[in-house]
């Protein structure tokens, strides 16, 4: 499997890679990379109110979301290169000829494999803006008010990164044909989605109303 550094470059690399026609980063990456800002702007925060008087009654916990979202905000930054190493073998099966039934059928049965690795990377994802916006959304409530914004910010981000993360399950459920499998995932993943976008919308508005708009 090809190996990636995109998480290596300069945010100027990266953008100028993304508007070429390069296969990777694409949206995925790109998913990623917002995820782990919005989390990064959850660490931001913790690290603005720890040792803080005024929110001393809330230092045990701001100590934990600031380890959490650390934690988070590496994985999605790996998901970044992961999601394009899984893409390349995706990209490699759709130029395999199908000129005989069986160069089809062996076409077929490879894409078929590659799309269930494609998906793995915006799954995961998902997975991990979902932890992350629990965390901004307990931030909202103990996070210094001097940095509220930041929090507000920091659920746009995570609700931009699960969605665009979604859009890119499902451009592979649509080619998987195991169905139980593409079930599963939405039966876990949309309900997930539908929640997350709800407690980010309301946060937001939570983060407007303490700036008094």
């Amino acid at each position: 499997m090809e190996k990636s550094n995109l998480r290596g470059v300069s945010c100027t690399d990266f953008v100028l890679q993304l508007s070429s026609k390069a296969p990777v980063p694409g949206g995925g990456g790109v998913a990623a990379l917002t995820g782990a800002l919005g989390t990064a702007l959850g660490g931001m925060v913790c690290s603005l109110t720890a040792g803080k008087k005024k929110y001393a009654q809330y230092e045990d916990d701001i100590q934990r979301i600031l380890q959490k979202t650390d934690e988070l905000q590496q994985k999605l930054l790996q998901l970044i290169d992961e999601d394009a190493e899984n893409f390349y073998p995706l990209s490699r099966a759709y130029g395999l000829p199908k000129d005989t039934e069986e160069e089809k059928k062996t076409k077929e049965e490879t894409l078929q494999k590659c799309f269930k690795v494609a998906v793995q990377g915006p799954v995961e994802i998902m997975r991990i803006c979902h932890e992350a916006v629990a965390l901004e959304e307990e931030l909202a409530d103990k996070g210094s008010r001097l940095a509220v914004s930041d929090v507000g910010c920091g659920v746009l981000l995570l609700k931009a990164a699960m969605q665009s993360a979604w859009l890119n399950v499902v451009v592979n459920l649509n080619c998987i044909t195991d169905q139980i499998f593409t079930e599963e995932l939405r039966k876990e993943l949309i309900p997930m989605m539908e929640s997350d976008i709800t407690i980010c919308e309301d946060v937001y508005r939570k983060v407007l109303g303490i700036l008094g708009e």
